[in-house]
């Protein structure tokens, strides 16, 4: 039968109505049942001795028995072409079902002349024909139907070639999976174990990564797919790395954790995590320290709808609190946080959306006191560097004069903790941003000094790097430069990161805010810096494409380097000084850092209000200098609106002299 014929065929089936399939498959059914009966018959007595004039009547009774079982167990509402072993073991028990009928059937009805082994054998024989001839169509169909699909909408050459890493459970769902879509075709599999090479699995030979620069020529591979959830992140970075000089786009499927939460599927394709880059190991949560500060409390995160402020409200319903209240100014990014919540399988407590500014006492205080708030994450902050150069005294009062209205309203209401969110900018800061934090740091240390500022709060501060995909990260900036054809544009080559994941980060978060014991200043375990040059490099890899440069001038992306922007810094730090000591988590240190007394601090503070409110900004420099140790501002103070008033001032007496 040529291949055309059976396209024909395929396709005429496949276009009748669901119905009109399970009406052919019970007219072949019947037949079966008949024939079954007929080569058992003639397997033991001999085709010529069938007693047609007594037994004839078993030709009819078997398919009345065969077909109403076969309904009533789903053999006709399966579709056949995703048929697995559980359909064949309901074909298994539906045809042993009609077995045991038509053998009682038999053994009642007087007629001497039938061999006990005829029903035995007619059962075998069914089994045979009615799995059998499903799982041939089985075959039949997942062989032709992606083809002739792909066929009838023009895209049977547009499949990507791509090649699967990682042969094991995961790989090989996957496989399945993308035999059922249209974008990629898997043509092979790569896997480290020597004892599969040479094998097949649904026949994809499995490969050793030496053949993989062979494959990718043989078969125009377009991309890897990391199927490997549950390999450590240190091999799983250095597979990247094997895999970076070859010209292929690299996906993975998420990791075994995402997996299990039920975050992602084992069919999930995403672009190669950042994570995966840095091949950070994972340590486990120290699960009294998640728990301390939130189950069965009221807390409440500031800036809620952020990056960070996001997570840490997820991985604490994860911890069930009594009441979760998101408190942020951003309308959108509310919204947004409180619909992922509510979608959580795991939520179980009452989420409160609040509106509001951080800079409002009083809204500060209607909250604690209406919902009896006991733990604070506070997270809202200016935090873009170059746009806090631009507004520095909104960027001043946002972050110092709101984490001091925190701070008061925390004390008032007898909150028992408050968890300060921190970052490495603060430490010998070069801009604005950074110093507006080492600010709050040393308000909330100040507060906790003495007893009778602060009586029941414990004031804790975490202070770490750059978090992957945050807001005005570097990360979705590139993937978006890269998905553009580029240029990716890089400040500085010289320019180091330390990089964390924003889960990661939350966690740790909220496991030293429960070790706080008041003022304590932890900074988390970063890991190695990152060339952001190297990043990038990387990424372009990563995605497939080639470094375009003096050595490849024909290449598809150009990494371009714009200089460094107002107050960034080539490097970052986590330490003003080397006084730090180890706690119970191995990714958690604790610093000792100075602190400036309240009524000191308190009168810098007043000194610091009033330049804002007279929009003094050299006086606010001289004060946030005084204060910050280190702080060693690289450009001048520059607001646009202070800018522009002035212009205007000037321009009014011009014009008053012309008068």
């Amino acid at each position: 039968m040529s291949s055309r014929l059976i396209d024909q065929i395929i396709e005429s089936f496949l276009e009748l109505s669901r119905n009109q399939k399970a009406a052919i498959l019970i007219s072949v059914d019947i037949v079966f049942s008949v024939i079954a009966l007929w080569v058992a018959f003639s397997l033991r007595l001999g085709a010529e001795d069938i007693p047609l004039e007594t037994v004839g009547y078993f030709f009819i009774i078997a398919p009345v028995l065969a077909i109403p079982i076969f309904i009533r167990l789903g053999l006709y509402r399966a579709i056949i072409r995703y048929m697995g072993i559980k359909a064949l073991w309901t074909i298994v028990q539906a045809t042993t079902i009609y077995g045991v009928l038509f053998a009682t059937c038999v053994f009642y009805s007087g007629v001497g002349v039938i061999a006990r082994s005829v029903p035995a054998i007619n059962w075998m024989i069914m089994v045979l024909l009615i799995g059998g001839s499903r799982f041939f169509v089985r075959w039949l169909l997942r062989e032709n139907y992606f083809r002739i699909i792909n066929q009838q909408n023009g895209n049977e050459n547009g499949k990507k070639h791509v090649i699967i890493y990682g042969a094991g459970n995961t790989g090989v769902q996957l496989a399945l999976a993308l035999i059922h879509g249209h974008e990629f075709k898997a043509v092979a599999f790569l896997d480290d174990k020597p004892a599969l090479h040479t094998r097949k699995v649904n026949d994809l030979k499995i490969y050793p990564f030496s053949a993989l620069e062979k494959l990718i020529a043989r078969y125009k591979v377009s991309d890897v797919l990391l199927a490997m959830p549950s390999v450590t992140g240190t091999r799983r970075s250095e597979i990247i790395r094997l895999l970076e000089p070859h010209s292929v786009h690299v996906r993975t499927v998420p990791n075994i954790n995402e997996i299990a939460r039920g975050k992602f599927t084992f069919d999930t394709l995403r672009e190669v995590d950042i994570g995966d880059l840095l091949g950070r190991e994972s340590v486990p949560p120290i699960e009294a320290l998640l728990h301390a500060n939130i189950r069965d409390k009221v807390v409440m995160v500031t800036g809620a709808g952020g990056s960070i402020g996001s997570e840490l409200c997820k991985q604490i319903i994860e911890n069930k609190p009594r009441c979760l209240v998101l408190f942020e100014r951003s309308e959108f990014n509310i919204y947004k946080i409180e619909q992922a919540l509510l979608k959580l399988e795991n939520n179980t407590c009452r989420i409160i959306p609040i509106l509001g500014s951080v800079t409002d006492s009083r809204r500060l205080e209607q909250v604690c006191e209406a919902f009896v708030v006991q733990t604070i994450y506070h997270t809202a902050a200016y935090k873009h560097v170059p746009l806090v150069e631009q507004n520095p005294a909104q960027a001043v009062w946002n972050n110092i004069f709101g984490t001091l209205a925190l701070a008061q309203t925390a004390i008032k209401f007898n909150v028992e903790t408050f968890v300060l969110i921190s970052t490495d900018k603060a430490v010998r800061p070069t801009n604005t941003m950074g110093a507006t934090k080492r600010f709050a740091e040393l308000i909330l240390q100040a507060l906790s000094e003495k007893p009778e500022y602060c009586n029941q709060t414990r004031f804790t501060m975490v202070r770490f790097g750059n978090v992957l995909g945050s807001s005005g990260s570097v990360v979705p900036l590139f993937r978006e430069q890269i998905a553009k054809g580029g240029p990716v544009t890089v400040t500085d080559k010289r320019v180091i990161r330390y990089f964390m994941t924003i889960p990661e980060a939350a966690e740790l978060v909220i496991q030293a805010g429960a070790m706080g014991q008041g003022g304590d200043v932890f900074v988390l375990d970063m890991g190695i810096p990152v060339h952001i040059v190297e990043l990038a490099r990387r990424m372009i890899h990563l995605s497939g494409f080639n470094i375009k440069d003096e050595a490849q001038p024909f290449g598809d992306i150009e990494i371009v380097y714009t200089g460094l922007r107002p107050g960034e810094k080539l490097y970052e730090e986590l330490l003003i000084g080397n006084n730090v000591s180890q706690t119970q988590h191995e990714k958690i240190m604790r610093a000792e850092e100075n602190v400036i007394a309240w009524p000191k601090l308190n009168q810098i503070i007043n000194n610091l209000e009033k330049n804002i409110k007279k929009n003094d900004l050299e006086g606010v420099r001289t004060l946030l200098k005084k204060v910050v140790t280190g702080f060693n501002p690289q450009c001048s103070m520059v607001d646009e609106v202070s800018l522009a008033l002035q212009n205007l001032q000037v321009q009014s007496k011009s014009q008053d002299a012309d008068k």
